[in-house]
């Protein structure tokens, strides 16, 4: 005989909306006390907390000033427009100098400035750094480039000074960094003209002389044409390999700068190994000169290169001295911050309802939990306490 198997009754783990209404309707005084002392603790709290106001600042940071470098290497040809470019920077310099606002020179600067030591009772600098950091907002716009300086504080007048401050403290250090370069520049500018005009001068000296010993001053038209080609070219090829030095000395190989200094250098050898014959350092077309009109065109040529060298030269160090002595900043300040008169924190009304809302939550959360432990079995309930016990170190009779 079969033996006929009875179902077994499963019960339902899920639990419906009417569930939960039922549970919160049991504990609705439980719930109703936590919400309602929420909503009286953010209410006091949103007029005990001070008040504090945000003032803002923007500039515009100085765009790459390459138009008298520009206007000086557009005679010159080449790529010495596009190297003058490079040196001075491309691309929009708004993160670089949203840096600088935030680094520790300007920070300091705004500490000592407004004696915030002694005002917040900080007794290491390190952390009035971070305190600073928490009041002051600096952001740099994707699109337009514009810099925005915010400040929070307790006093309207106070946070549009500090953010007023970080500009003045910008356009210092700017104006101090630029001179530097420029001082830097000159000085190394100075050195390498000496060296040029010395060049210059014995390149001079060599041809007289050849000319009064060998009493040749006719050089073919085609001759001359070829000369002030490829004098340009030396000219412009010595004059980036000393660019690319002083780039070397402030940046690696990798950078972009030093990168497209070499490919311009790179393509200017290539036009003049095509001048001369794809660099065999014959004088291009010139096979039926005699010899001696050879040597007279050589020192021609050099003469011409060391004297467009020397011109070059004095160009840029007329630029960087004006550079040096121009100590101005460049920032375009477009909006200087004005002490607000509507304070931007607390926002009562967001206070209110955030932690209104989080007691609402809490206060369901925890009676749900009651519910569950009311529910839970004698067994269950017991290792929950013994557990419990073990974690808050207190003692319990564990029945074995």
């Amino acid at each position: 005989m079969q033996q006929k198997i009875a179902p077994q009754a499963v019960e339902e783990d899920e639990i419906s909306f009417v569930d939960y209404l039922e549970l919160m309707l049991r504990r609705k005084r439980l719930i109703v006390t936590v919400t309602l002392a929420g909503f009286l603790i953010s209410v006091i709290l949103a007029f005990v907390l001070p008040k504090s106001y945000q003032a803002t600042a923007r500039i515009l940071p100085p765009q790459q000033d390459q138009g008298i470098m520009a206007m000086m290497m557009s005679g010159a040809g080449g790529g010495l427009a596009g190297l003058a470019g490079n040196l001075l920077g491309s691309g929009t310099p708004a993160d670089q100098y949203a840096s600088i606002l935030q680094s520790e020179r300007i920070k300091g600067a705004i500490i000592d400035r407004f004696k915030l030591m002694e005002q917040y009772g900080e007794k290491f600098r390190i952390e009035m750094y971070q305190k600073l950091d928490k009041q002051v907002e600096i952001t740099a716009g994707k699109k337009d480039g514009i810099i925005s300086i915010s400040v929070e504080d307790e006093e309207p007048k106070k946070a549009a000074d500090i953010a007023n401050a970080y500009i003045d403290e910008l356009g210092k250090l700017v104006a101090e960094l630029s001179m530097t370069s420029a001082g830097s520049n000159r000085a190394f500018l100075e050195v390498r003209l000496a060296g040029s005009r010395a060049d210059l001068a014995r390149a001079e000296e060599a041809m007289k002389l050849f000319q009064f010993k060998n009493k040749v001053v006719s050089v073919p038209e085609q001759a001359k044409a070829s000369i002030e080609g490829v004098a340009q070219l030396k000219a412009q090829i010595a004059l980036q390999e000393a660019q690319l030095s002083g780039l070397r000395s402030q940046f690696t190989d990798s950078t972009p700068e030093v990168q497209a200094a070499r490919a311009s250098i790179g393509n200017l050898k290539s036009q003049l190994a095509g001048l001369e014959g794809m660099g065999t350092g014959a004088i291009p077309s010139f096979g039926s000169v005699p010899g001696l009109g050879q040597e007279q065109i050589r020192l021609l040529r050099e003469f011409k290169t060391q004297e467009m060298i020397v011109e070059l030269l004095t160009k840029q160090h007329e630029l960087a001295k004006l550079t040096e002595a121009k100590n101005v900043s460049s920032i375009q300040v477009i909006q200087r911050a004005e002490a607000p008169d509507k304070k931007y924190k607390p926002k009562r009304r967001n206070l209110v309802l955030g932690v209104t809302f989080v007691s609402f939550v809490f206060s369901v959360s925890y009676a749900v939990f009651l519910s569950y432990l009311a529910m839970m079995p004698a067994g269950e309930r017991q290792r929950w306490q013994r557990i419990w016990c073990l974690l808050t170190g207190r003692k319990h009779d564990v029945v074995h």
